[in-house]
């Protein structure tokens, strides 16, 4: 799933070697947090937030058939430094 949300934002984005994807779990949930360069974050937004709840419905549909729920959100700040 992370991986299908990071080749969708790669290709929207400027930057695409910046973009990191989070992956956590919340209860029986998983929450997949897009970080962009700042330059960047209002591509993946898309006018009145429409790329965003696109991606959002897509991702959500690809969950529903393997029975999972899943969620999309993006970051405030800055892309983590991986090391």
């Amino acid at each position: 799933m992370k991986d299908t949300l990071d080749y969708f934002v790669r290709t929207l984005v400027d930057h695409p070697e910046n973009i990191v994807i989070d992956e956590r779990q919340d209860g029986e949930a998983i929450i997949l947090t897009i970080h962009t360069h700042p330059e960047d974050t209002g591509k993946v937004i898309g006018k009145s937030g429409r790329i965003i709840r696109a991606l959002r419905d897509l991702m959500k549909v690809i969950a529903a058939k393997r029975n999972i729920y899943i969620d999309v959100e993006i970051a405030e700040d800055a892309p983590p430094v991986e090391a």
